[in-house]
């Protein structure tokens, strides 16, 4: 590992490993997209969603785009968390996760009690993820 790439990814040029941080980030994006599509599973087989629709109406190929963007952001954040360099990655993270809160917040209450804790189980994944971006010491800053 050359020492621009070192950088970048929080290590010490010489040196084999990654910032322990980085690595509970990418962990906890992954816990948050489980719970997202563990909700979807569990909607579909509840019976509580509708195919082809959402929300009651019929969904169209825009909606399932902006569906599939929004599944997308906590994928993407897991590369993110891993590549970016450490002072833009914490705001990143917090501007992100801070971002599905409020957007998560506004679907509440869901019909299903699953949906409704699993949506409260996401807020703390993402608090767990602001904290440890805002506590987050790298080595060399």
């Amino acid at each position: 590992m050359n020492a621009e790439t070192a950088d970048a990814v929080g290590t010490a040029a010489g040196t084999v490993g990654m910032d322990p941080v980085r690595i509970v980030l990418a962990g906890a994006w992954i816990s948050l997209m489980l719970i997202y599509l563990l909700g979807d599973v569990l909607r579909i087989f509840s019976g509580d969603a509708t195919p082809g629709r959402i929300d009651g109406t019929a969904a169209t190929s825009g909606m399932w785009l902006s569906a599939a963007l929004i599944m997308l952001v906590p994928i993407a954040m897991i590369l993110v968390s891993l590549l970016t360099p450490a002072e833009p990655l914490r705001w990143i993270t917090v501007a992100v996760s801070a971002a599905l809160v409020v957007f998560n917040a506004f679907a509440l209450p869901y019909p299903g009690l699953y949906d409704n804790v699993l949506l409260i189980v996401s807020f703390g994944v993402n608090g767990v993820l602001i904290w440890q971006a805002l506590a987050w010491r790298p080595a060399g800053a």
